[in-house]
């Protein structure tokens, strides 16, 4: 069982919360959140925001601060073979709730389709605000383009 590894990337003025699964083997090496160097998430939002691209922990938390995004995962604990969602088994889910009382988060987007069907399965209660699930940025959605995902994401910053 891997316990996931840092916190939630969350401000008290967050409203928006970009939710994946669980941080990738380069990500927990890392300490911050799509740390792979393949995963196309931070490439995606600057382009979205007409942004340079941030490199460094401290250019994405300052990128995440200014456009009011709050980052977590779905995932508290699980078991996992390297980075592969198709192995996720035994999911402890995420507080989820406990954060949304820290901010005034006024939309969920889930990265990707694991993190969205654990969504609904372990989190979705009435008074959650509205979740959308937004095709993923890993390198294993290899179908989507940079540009196909730049299409699909800019709701976010909308």
């Amino acid at each position: 069982m891997i316990i996931h590894p840092f916190e939630p990337f969350v401000r008290p003025d967050s409203e928006i919360l970009i939710l994946g699964s669980f941080p990738s083997r380069a990500s927990r090496e890392q300490g911050f959140y799509y740390g792979h160097p393949r995963n196309r998430f931070w490439t995606v939002l600057a382009r979205v925001s007409g942004e340079e691209t941030p490199r460094t922990i401290e250019q994405k938390t300052a990128f995440l601060t200014r456009h009011r995004i709050a980052l977590w995962d779905v995932i508290s604990s699980c078991e996992i073979r390297g980075s592969s969602d198709a192995s996720v088994r035994n999911v402890v889910p995420a507080d989820i709730s406990g954060l949304l009382a820290s901010a005034p988060i006024r939309k969920i987007y889930c990265n990707g389709a694991l993190a969205g069907r654990l969504f609904l399965r372990y989190q979705t209660k009435p008074d959650m605000p509205e979740m959308t699930v937004i095709p993923s940025t890993s390198p294993a959605n290899a179908s989507y383009s940079v540009e196909r995902l730049i299409r699909s994401w800019s709701i976010i910053l909308r």
